[in-house]
């Protein structure tokens, strides 16, 4: 079999593809099959796992914890993608204008991405404390809370501290969609009379439908794995406010050794996030994905 390119000599497409689904199948789905079956044992992590069938599942299901932990990471998913996609979609059309200063934010804007997520868990800890952060440095009532002593407030802390990490590369994703945009578009719009408001309303969603899927499959499946900043940041608590699935599966391991009950909750949190992409690219008709320039 010769490629269409040139003498070059290529296989069929699965003996190409065959060097990656081994790497694939050695890091991904060999370990997911060793947890599965560990769901299936009682195990401290030190000694020989014992059968338990699925005594583990059924707690991981019934447990008040492990449900509440589940509706907490549910509820942060939400309140993630109200909160950073029109933010995201917003500053990603404005920063794909070709003038330099816009640039020059765009820059400003990727710089919270480059922080290491511990650095800034440690920093906003800081600043949201009571006695020496910033309400106490400039005197503002309304920053001047116990934001991470407080369970209600301790939730929306922790995803704002998200979208300030995430928006950036969200925005990313929205400036490089949006400049893929043919102008010609908008020019036409201007002839016919359409202002800023309905080149955006009819011309740029309508062209960024297929981005506004892939950032959202990314921000939801995301949301389900945060760990390292809520850890750091709050350590699930006050009590359980801030004790999301990932957490609550890190507490339940290797804090209350229980690695057959952390290893169910482990794949109740991948099935979520497995059950979601595949919700989202069903519904959103991803996978019928055509040109948007077809036909220009």
């Amino acid at each position: 079999m010769r490629c269409p390119s040139g003498p070059v000599r290529c296989g069929p497409p699965f003996v190409m593809a065959l060097p990656a689904l081994l790497l694939f199948a050695l890091f991904s789905l060999v370990p997911m099959a060793i947890v599965v079956c560990l769901s299936f044992t009682r195990w401290d992590g030190l000694g020989s796992p014992a059968w338990a069938g699925t005594g583990n599942w059924r707690e991981a299901l019934t447990n008040g914890v492990t449900r509440h932990a589940l509706w907490l990471a549910l509820k942060l998913m939400v309140v993630s993608w109200a909160v950073q996609t029109p933010l995201s979609l917003l500053l990603g059309v404005f920063v794909a204008g070709r003038q330099r200063y816009r640039a020059l934010l765009a820059v400003l804007y990727f710089v919270p991405l480059l922080i290491s997520t511990a650095a800034i868990a440690v920093i906003f800890k800081n600043l949201l404390d009571p006695n020496f952060g910033l309400g106490a440095a400039l005197n503002f009532p309304v920053l001047n809370q116990d934001w991470l002593g407080d369970p209600q407030l301790a939730f929306y802390a922790v995803a704002f501290v998200i979208a300030w990490q995430f928006v950036p590369f969200h925005t990313l994703l929205y400036q490089a969609g949006a400049r893929q945009i043919p102008a010609s578009l908008y020019e036409a719009a201007s002839i016919d009379g359409a202002g800023r408001l309905a080149q955006f309303w009819h011309i740029t969603l309508p062209q960024l439908r297929y981005t506004i899927v892939t950032s959202s499959t990314l921000m939801v499946v995301g949301s389900l794995t945060y760990f390292d900043l809520v850890f750091v940041f709050t350590g699930g608590g006050p009590g359980y406010a801030t004790r999301i699935l990932p957490l609550d599966m890190h507490i339940t391991g290797f804090q209350s050794n229980q690695m057959g009950l952390a290893s169910a909750i482990s794949v109740v949190l991948v099935l979520a996030g497995l059950l979601l992409s595949l919700a989202l690219l069903r519904f959103s008709g991803f996978n019928r994905m055509r040109s948007q320039q077809a036909g220009m």
